[in-house]
């Protein structure tokens, strides 16, 4: 039996889905970053072998999910979400700014393993040099986009048994409440403009050479003890850094 393109044989998911499912993947790569113009109807048409009909049928279904927009006469582009808003207060906690932005967001643990300590992590967390901490680190989401490559620092010898916490939960404030820590806050965060390069423009999805902006924070227990020295890098178009008066 012969099928037209674009139409489904029994049993078989229509060709302008699976056509929609591969740009789809390679918008949320980075291969078609924000703002991006994707190849024209004809030049997708030859890529898949199909009929500018079944690509402009994969193309609709992707604008209807918000991830594409057209311009008469000037193509097809990938959207540009608004900047989610990141406060960085008091009290910072990664899951509750994403959600209060109106996304869903999730982690992507990279490794989770004990060791001594660096120079500017014994400074940080008031330590000694041969002092071992747990290193937390990964990639943060908002609705499955990257947002944060982040490296969180711990002393070791306060919390023994975070690593199996964060294993379980992939949560600072869950893990260290866990481990006792039921509250803290930040005393500092530091703010520097970078570029993306390297393996760090890959985690997050971004153009060598995107902005990004990282941070380097110290959080402290009720008695002023640091607890956690972090270093994020956040993709600079995707996040908007905020900081309210009280906290400046």
């Amino acid at each position: 039996m012969t099928v037209s393109p674009g139409v489904r044989a029994p049993g078989r998911v229509p060709v302008w889905q699976t056509i929609a499912r591969v740009l789809r993947d390679e918008i949320g790569q980075g291969l078609y970053p924000p703002g991006a113009r994707l190849p024209s109807e004809a030049a997708l048409a030859a890529r898949f072998g199909v009929n500018r009909h079944t690509v402009r049928h994969a193309l609709s279904a992707l604008a209807a999910e918000g991830l594409t927009f057209s311009r008469r006469g000037a193509g097809v582009f990938v959207a540009v979400a608004p900047p989610a808003d990141y406060a960085l207060g008091r009290r910072v906690r990664f899951h509750a700014n994403i959600a209060a932005s109106g996304r869903t967001p999730s982690r992507k643990v990279l490794r989770i393993e004990t060791r001594p300590a660096a120079p500017d992590e014994a400074r940080a967390l008031g330590c000694d040099r041969c002092d071992r901490v747990h290193v937390f680190e990964g990639v943060s989401m908002a609705d499955d986009l990257p947002i944060c490559h982040f490296r969180s620092i711990f002393p070791a010898a306060r919390f023994p048994d975070l690593p199996a916490a964060l294993e379980r939960h992939a949560s600072v404030s869950l893990a260290l409440a866990e481990a006792g820590l039921r509250d803290f806050t930040r005393a500092s965060t530091r703010v520097t403009a970078k570029l993306a390069q390297g393996p760090r423009a890959g985690l997050l999805r971004l153009a060598e050479g995107a902005p990004i902006l990282r941070t380097e924070a110290i959080n402290i227990d009720a008695a002023g003890q640091p607890v956690e020295y972090g270093i994020s890098w956040f993709a600079g178009e995707r996040v908007a850094l905020t900081v309210a008066p009280e906290d400046l």
